[in-house]
Parts: C-alpha cells; structure tokens; sequence
C-alpha cells in the first residue's frame, strides 16, 4: 500500500516536471495557441503538461478528473472514493501575458474532500505542497535545475497563515477577473476597518498568499472550476484556513455531477 507521503511525492514530482515541460514552450519566441468550446484558451504548454503529470500519476492507483482530459461520466465517477483533481496549467491567460503568475495544480481527494495538495510555480521555482491529515503545508525555492535545496518536510519550509490584525485587511484580488461583486465586497470591508489592501495575484497563487500569511482574505465571486481550486484548497485547509461557499455554511466539495464550483471565500 502507498502511503500519504509517498503519494504527495509523486504528486510534487509531476508538478515539477510539468513545470519544466511549461517551461520549455514558455521560451519559445511564439507558442501555438487556440480556444476550447468555452472560449477559454489552451496552449502546447496545457498539452505538455497534462501528459506528464497523466504518466506520473498512472503510477497510482487513484483516477483522474483533469481540465485537459476527457473526463468520466458523473455515473463513473461518483462511486470513487479517492481521485486526482488536476489543472495541467493554471492561469493560461497570465502565461500568455508572459508575466510568470501560472501554476501546476494537482490534489488528491478522498469523497470529494482534498487531503493533498500541490501547487508548482514554473518560472519562480516555488513549490507549495501539503497533507491535510498531518496539518503540514510547506514552501520551498528550487534551484535552477527545478531541484529541491532542502529535504522535503523540512520544518524551515513550513507556512503558516497570518494572525489577524484589526486595522488592516489584505484582500486578494484576480489579475483578470475583479468584478463588481467584489468591489462591492471590499467596500463593505472598507467600513469595518481602518485599512483595506488589495493584493493582486493570478491562478491558484491567491490561495497561497492566505495560507502563507501574505493576505487575508480572498473573495472568489467569479466562475471557477474544481481543478483551479482543489490544490489551494487542501494547502489552506492544512494551515487552518478554510474555503467556503458564499453562503458560509459549506466547504468546497469535489468531484461533485457538476465540475464548476459555487461562488467562495478564503478566511480564518
């Protein structure tokens, strides 16, 4: 039987050298781009990545539902008690702006909760990772070979998120997505406190700066789907910090007959 550990090790393995394959294209002068059936875009970047982190994984024993794949029937899937939820690329918009903020997701979710979550950020070489159970979420740099510096779990590499502070709150925004909803939502904030930053972050990198303590709060009042937020989700659930619906009442739940999440928030 693999354990939890091992399992996160070959996650983070895929993440970094999906990483790299992003990397090889992101170099490139031009990179071929094109547009699903949802008008959002996808690159040989998205391709190259999904085909390595599918060959590593398949040395699990865990299905997977990934934005690159053909997923499963609803009938199929509903009876898997653990399955990878994986985003090959995230932030293909910002990797198209070349500006670095994209990442590798990749989590695995035991009945539609995630219990291991990694998140790989290609061109700063930072690795975020996480086990739930053990309530352990780390951050390491890599070098330049995408090479680990430290061991993995070493306690230098640990996150934590901030303690909260009346007179200030930092709320993370979307490079692409801030809308009027949360606008609103951040006056609303601008009234109970002295002091309202806004952080701005692409892809799955806003629910890293929560866990990390870099942020406060991160109000997702947009469209997003279960693989742009299963990885994030399982990093801040393992510091502490939750990710509910905008009713306030449930968790993120995965796998679910319809892959588009609710409307959500990232607090403690």
């Amino acid at each position: 039987m693999v354990t939890p550990t091992e399992t996160l090790k070959i996650a983070i393995n895929a993440a970094i050298n999906a990483g790299k394959a992003i990397l090889e294209v992101y170099e490139k002068p031009d990179f071929k781009s094109e547009f699903k059936q949802d008008n959002s875009p996808l690159t040989e970047a998205d391709k190259a990545a999904n085909e390595v982190i599918n060959t590593y994984l398949a040395n699990t024993a865990y299905p997977i539902i990934s934005e690159e794949n053909k997923n499963e029937d609803y009938k199929i899937r509903k009876n898997w008690d653990y399955c990878w939820i994986v985003d090959p690329l995230d932030g293909t918009k910002e990797f198209i702006k070349r500006n670095g903020e994209f990442t590798v997701n990749i989590a695995l979710a035991k009945n539609g909760v995630p219990i291991l979550g990694v998140i790989y950020v290609p061109v700063s070489r930072e690795l975020y990772y996480a086990n739930v159970r053990k309530k352990d979420a780390f951050k390491a740099i890599l070098n330049e070979e995408h090479e680990m510096v430290n061991d993995l779990f070493d306690v230098s590499d640990s996150i934590y998120p901030a303690n909260t502070n009346r007179s200030i709150v930092r709320v993370v925004g979307s490079r692409s997505h801030m809308n009027q909803k949360t606008l609103d939502f951040i006056s609303e904030l601008e009234d109970k406190y002295e002091n309202v930053e806004i952080v701005s972050k692409g892809s799955s990198l806003k629910f890293c700066l929560v866990a990390e303590g870099k942020a406060d709060i991160y109000p997702r009042f947009a469209p997003t789907m279960e693989w742009d937020t299963a990885a994030g989700q399982a990093i801040c659930n393992a510091v502490g910090v939750k990710v509910i619906e905008q009713d306030g009442k449930n968790a993120l739940h995965y796998n679910k007959e319809d892959l588009l999440n609710p409307f959500f928030m990232v607090s403690h």
